[in-house]
């Protein structure tokens, strides 16, 4: 069994096509796909996903640091009062973290909302799902205050250096998000990741941006996360069934699955 610990299949460009897509990747072997939420409009869609496929999509709450506008203590203050009444509901708090490669507009509002959401997921002992896009400095150093044994969580859609990798390493409980990057030709992820521990990885689509190689340039879904799979037991040079224990034990661990 495979699990895509990323992708956002409530999204509204798989309104046409939702049942099957998840169908097709539950028939292809990722039976298990974890959605972050986005912010105060995706939650009723992520829910609703949850509600039809119980036993095969899980929820996180988050406000993604791209929406992080005007209105964000608004859409934090709603999103908290669904985490703190149902736990229960979600693995993580997610997607969560800073984005400084669009817009900096709200550089010192991101900055806020994400030690607000780190502080939440600490409280209830649920694992961190960051977003980290030309922010690692500025993550890091929020994480540094914050960090204690309370804090785990995962670097999603991870395209960072070696530095990059021992810094986070530094942090105690933290597993590297891989996804179609990897497949990417002049991407350097695989000479990067090729000395990271198996079990500080974690596999993930992002679907449906960032699809892999042969896909590149369509609509990801959580199927395509084989490719992902398959170029990560070449760049291991192991078994893909090796990649496929040890990727989906990792996941189950972070979010107690």
């Amino acid at each position: 069994m495979y699990i895509d610990t990323h992708t956002h299949l409530y999204s509204d460009t798989f309104d046409d096509d939702r049942t099957e897509i998840v169908q097709k990747a539950i028939d292809s072997g990722v039976e298990l796909m974890l959605l972050p939420n986005i912010d105060v409009d995706t939650i009723d869609a992520m829910h609703s996903l949850v509600e039809q496929f119980p036993n095969n999509c899980r929820a996180m709450m988050g406000l993604h640091p791209g929406n992080v506008k005007e209105d964000w203590e608004d859409q934090l203050q709603k999103m908290k009062e669904l985490l703190f009444n149902h736990p229960e509901n979600y693995l993580a708090v997610g997607e969560i973290g800073m984005d400084l490669y669009w817009d900096k507009t709200f550089v010192e509002e991101q900055k806020k909302a994400f030690a607000i959401q780190v502080e939440w997921a600490k409280e209830l002992k649920l694992p961190i799902v960051t977003h980290a896009r030309d922010a690692f400095q500025e993550i890091y150093k929020i994480l540094d205050e914050l960090n204690d044994d309370n804090l785990r969580g995962v670097f999603h859609c991870f395209t960072g250096t070696e530095e990059d990798v021992k810094r986070i390493d530094g942090f105690g409980n933290f597993l590297l998000g891989i996804g179609g990057v990897l497949t990417f030709k002049n991407s350097g992820l695989d000479e990067v990741i090729k000395n990271v521990s198996l079990d500080k990885i974690i596999l993930e689509t992002d679907s449906p941006y960032l699809p892999p190689v042969p896909y590149r340039g369509k609509r990801n879904e959580s199927s395509y996360l084989l490719h992902v799979a398959e170029k990560m037991a070449d760049v291991y040079g192991v078994q893909l069934s090796m990649i496929e224990e040890a990727t989906t034990n990792n996941a189950k661990k972070m979010f107690n699955l």
